[in-house]
């Protein structure tokens, strides 16, 4: 009977584990459904921030690049970019898994649905950079290239378990490797990146920096945007898809640990974004002030810094205190003054500000995690707590660079694999004359040129008609058309009415009584 009771009590907590596992696999699929569903939603936000920031004649042709990349990158990351960032075992880049065959479980395809959405943003970067003058052949061949083989190389160096910079890896590079849970460098920093390559490559728009007969402007031309509301509205959906960003790196949300680090890395999101607005609004005031005498505020730089500030605390939003992902805000919307600053000095043209947001942003935010990251914050996201914070490492008395040189590292391998493979890529593209669109058609407008007509369609009217309606507006030129003015005028044609009806009725009176006394 005891050993009955024993085997029964054994065979109830078995089952009681396997429930409590089956909670948390669900708990940890709908946390990354969520966390998916908000990065993919980024998609309308850099939609409409780049809409907003070209010109009216170019709407539907950047509306539709934004498209491509998430159409483009979902097929080339499920064919074989899923396979290279987090499939086999090899070292430099994933060797199994393509189109996902080997993934048969709710969790497994969840992941798939995360990471795709990680990539499709590294490809949309890009789109307003090269806004206004690409071909759109090129476009779709660079978003599936980048999607398919040039993040996955980076997503696996230091994300997979066999990444050579990962900590994950069971042999991590010193005894540390990088530290960036949800992607400065592999996301940010390689699409602003890429974004740099295609700028240089592909040339500034018409009128930009050079006259019609290649003189340099004095002055750049400033090409504004045809809407800011627009870009209002991109930057508080981008911020909104980082809550998923960020957070979501975690990839679970079913123990105390993963919790802890998955709210933290809210509170730090908020707070960089908060104070990289900050800090780009006023110190551009202060600037401008300084240069013209009059005090402005400047909401593109302000959206901006915001922007730079969410790319920066990326990296290290779960494991530094909320002071210090203030601090990094901070600096954050210095760098992308400084970064746009150095991009006209470089008559580099960049329609949104892409390469000092992402790009910029993207390797403060790397360098910040190996300054700021804190040895508590860094045990309950990752685990280890040997190699911390350069900051954090004078605290101790050693001034151990070991984090620091490993984020350094990964900038540059970034930087040199962009490069090395992109520029190639990119130049090929341009040399077979794939890359920029007819002068011509620049001039006119990719949607009236490629797109059969302008995004919106805004009715002629007619010279005819709108003589007709200003000879019958003349016609009550000088009347009193108020409510009073016309009460008085109802009220004095009713009075004249009245008297006429008056008269007619004495008029038939007398017209009736003529004869008879005429007869007598």
């Amino acid at each position: 009977m005891e050993a009955f009771n024993a085997a029964d009590a054994q065979r109830h907590l078995q089952d009681v584990s396997e429930t409590i596992t089956g909670l948390a696999t669900g708990l940890d699929t709908f946390f990354l459904l969520f966390a998916g569903a908000c990065v993919f939603l980024m998609q309308a936000g850099f939609a409409m921030l780049c809409a907003g920031s070209v010109r009216q004649k170019n709407v539907k042709n950047i509306m539709l690049k934004n498209l491509l990349d998430a159409c483009g990158g979902a097929v080339g990351f499920w064919a074989v970019g899923y396979a290279f960032a987090y499939g086999g075992d090899g070292a430099f880049i994933g060797n199994d898994n393509f189109f996902i065959m080997n993934d048969t479980e709710g969790y497994a395809y969840i992941t798939f649905f995360f990471q795709w959405a990680f990539a499709a943003t590294a490809a949309t970067i890009v789109a307003g950079t090269v806004a206004e003058r690409c071909k759109m052949t090129a476009y779709l061949f660079y978003s599936t290239f980048l999607a398919g083989f040039v993040y996955p190389v980076v997503a696996h160096s230091f994300w997979s378990v066999n990444g050579f910079l990962s900590n994950t890896n069971i042999d991590p590079l010193f005894g540390s490797g990088v530290v960036d849970l949800a992607g400065s460098g592999p996301v940010h920093m390689t699409g602003g990146m890429v974004a740099l390559v295609m700028a240089v490559i592909l040339g500034p728009r018409i009128g930009r920096f050079y006259d019609a007969d290649g003189v340099p402007y004095d002055e750049p031309r400033d090409i504004a945007g045809h809407s800011v509301a627009l870009q209002f509205l991109g930057t508080f959906c981008l911020w909104f898809g980082w809550y998923g960003f960020n957070p979501g790196g975690t990839l679970f949300i079913s123990s105390a640990n993963f919790g802890n680090a998955a709210s933290l890395a809210a509170v730090n999101t908020s707070i960089g974004a908060a104070s990289g607005a900050l800090s780009a609004l006023f110190t551009h005031t202060i600037i401008d002030e300084r240069k013209t005498g009059v005090v402005t505020y400047d909401l593109t730089s302000t959206m901006n810094g915001c922007l730079t500030g969410l790319v920066a605390i990326t990296a290290p939003c779960a494991t530094v205190e909320p002071w210090a992902a203030f601090v990094i805000g901070i600096i954050a919307g210095w760098v992308y003054l400084a970064g746009s600053f150095l991009l006209i000095r470089l008559k580099i043209d960049d329609a949104v500000d892409a390469i000092p947001v992402h790009f910029g942003g993207g390797m403060w935010g790397v360098l910040s995690t190996g300054l700021f990251t804190a040895p508590g914050r860094l045990e309950t996201a990752f685990g280890m707590s040997e190699h911390v914070g350069w900051f954090y490492e004078w605290g101790r008395g050693s001034g151990n660079f070991t984090l620091m040189g490993i984020q350094i590292i990964a900038c540059l391998w970034i930087i040199g694999w962009v490069l090395a493979v992109m520029g190639p890529y990119i130049y090929l593209l341009n040399y077979f004359d794939m890359l920029r669109i007819d002068p011509l058609e620049e001039e006119v407008g990719m949607d009236i040129s490629r797109h059969k007509g302008p995004a919106y369609e805004i009715e002629d009217v007619s010279g005819e008609k709108q003589e007709q309606l200003s000879e019958r507006r003349s016609q009550f030129a000088g009347m009193d058309r108020s409510i009073s003015g016309r009460f008085k005028s109802n009220v004095k044609s009713s009075k004249k009415d009245d008297k006429e009806e008056e008269a007619f009725k004495n008029s038939s009176k007398a017209t009736s009584h003529g004869p008879s006394m005429s007869a007598s």
